[in-house]
């Protein structure tokens, strides 16, 4: 009987299928909690592992670039990197004083900074005995350079700026120097900046007594002989007005598109030495106010300039051109030097320095003294560009930006050959870099410096 019993219980409980449901839903549910602690961790992993590549690779490029731009030294490159991480490095799922710096490199010989770093992870769901933390590493490199840096910017302050243009073009070019020579010792900077202000004419500063040659009304386009008399002196010397000069003219009047310095010799068609200074011709009628600054890593002396800035005169964007080339030429630097301005300009190496021109208008070049047979405006227009591809010879880049290109002051024909000369005048586009600008209103034309800027930074791992 017991025996019965026991088989007929045996026999209702393998028939009860109540249970089962909830048999099966433990052993499921077992899997899914498994797999979703894995699948928990695997995102934690990648997460961590992304936002510390991404810490990294901005640490590192950031420092690069710094490198680049002399605000920091050789030196300093590994507390850069490190504090950059601390700041940047911190995930939702590790703390960002885990993190290690596990390696920096830089190597000069390949222009290259490169780095390792690391963190350890505290995994949400340790499973099957694995251990509670995870080591995440990560490399990053960028490229650097050590060359130095000279900037020249030509900045057009002619009567056409007057009001608020003149103002929004202080605020560019103070944000532009400051951009450029932040964070740079001043003992050996990486990089300098020329300011050449112009309208009508170039105001030489205290260069004018040693390069400018004043025209007499009715007298020689050239200075006199070395070997001239008192007489033939007085015959084609004008009298002392300013320190203005304007171009530099050739035996038939045309522009010198050189760059040679102003104590360089050269013969006349009587063959008889001169020494090539710059004229200042005797139709000039306004000259401005602000001086050029040569290449100078004080950004007080800069914005001191910027600020003496006021709108008058015509566009003589040609002249404006050769005295940016003059201040990025190292023909020019004795008599940089020699009058108290500064170490003047390096030799042409492009594995040494890099050479960049920025060049600014807001209208259509009109005006020039030097040239035949055209016009005024199709002579400073033509003398501009043929100074432009002097310039490029020599391996000096070449940015322009036009302001307000597009006003209604301005008919659409001028318009066009004011854009034309800058498209001429600027270098050619590289990869995603380019080099020509417009720019409608006080915020463009800043954001078209700053980007300048950015785009000289990457210039320089690669000119």
């Amino acid at each position: 009987m017991a025996l019965r019993h026991l088989a007929d219980a045996a026999a209702r409980f393998s028939g009860d299928r109540r249970g089962n449901f909830a048999v099966m839903m433990a052993l499921v549910c077992s899997v899914v909690v498994l797999a979703a602690g894995y699948g928990v961790n695997i995102a934690q992993l990648f997460m961590t592992r992304s936002n510390l590549l991404n810490a990294l690779d901005a640490a590192v490029t950031s420092t690069a670039r710094d490198l680049t731009t002399g605000h920091i030294l050789e030196k300093d490159a590994r507390p850069t990197v490190e504090a950059f991480l601390l700041a940047n490095g911190g995930t939702g799922f590790a703390a960002a004083d885990d993190i290690s710096l596990d390696s920096l490199v830089v190597d000069k010989a390949r222009g290259t900074v490169s780095a390792e770093a690391s963190i350890l992870v505290d995994l949400a769901f340790p499973l099957f005995g694995t251990a509670d933390r995870q080591k995440v590493a990560v490399r990053s490199a960028s490229l650097y350079s050590d060359k130095k840096i000279e900037v020249a910017m030509m900045l057009d302050v002619t009567g056409s700026m007057s009001g608020q243009k003149i103002r929004d073009l202080k605020a560019a070019a103070t944000n532009a120097v400051n951009a450029l020579l932040q964070g740079q010792g001043k003992t050996d900077p990486r990089v300098r900046v020329a300011l050449v202000p112009y309208a009508e004419a170039v105001n030489a500063g205290r260069l004018a007594s040693d390069v400018v040659f004043i025209e007499k009304a009715g007298g020689s386009n050239l200075p006199p002989p070395i070997d001239a008399t008192r007489k033939e002196i007085r015959a084609n010397t004008g009298a002392w007005e300013d320190n203005c000069a304007t171009e530099r003219k050739l035996m038939d009047g045309s522009a010198d598109f050189s760059d040679d310095g102003p104590f360089s010799e050269r013969l006349n068609d009587q063959r008889r030495r001169y020494i090539a200074r710059i004229n200042r011709d005797d139709r000039l009628e306004v000259c401005p106010r602000a001086a050029i600054e040569p290449l100078t890593a004080d950004a007080d002396v800069l914005k001191e300039t910027i600020r003496d800035f006021s709108a008058s005169g015509v566009t003589a964007g040609g002249i404006g051109v050769q005295w940016a080339y003059y201040m990025l030429s190292s023909k020019w630097r004795s008599v940089i030097k020699g009058a108290g301005l500064g170490e003047g300009p390096a030799d042409f190496d492009k594995k040494k320095v890099a050479k960049i021109a920025i060049l600014m208008t807001d209208g259509q070049f009109n005006t020039a003294f030097a040239g035949r047979g055209a016009n005024q405006g199709d002579k400073s227009r033509k003398n501009a560009e043929g100074l432009c591809g002097a310039m490029k010879e020599d391996g000096i880049e070449i940015f322009t930006i036009g302001f307000d290109l597009n006003s209604r002051d301005m008919q659409p024909w001028e318009q066009e050959q004011a854009k034309a000369v800058l498209r001429n005048c600027a270098s050619p586009d590289v990869s995603s870099i380019k080099h020509y600008y417009e720019a409608s209103t006080g915020e463009e034309l800043d954001a078209a410096y700053q980007e300048i800027i950015r785009n000289t930074e990457r210039l320089y791992l690669t000119m």
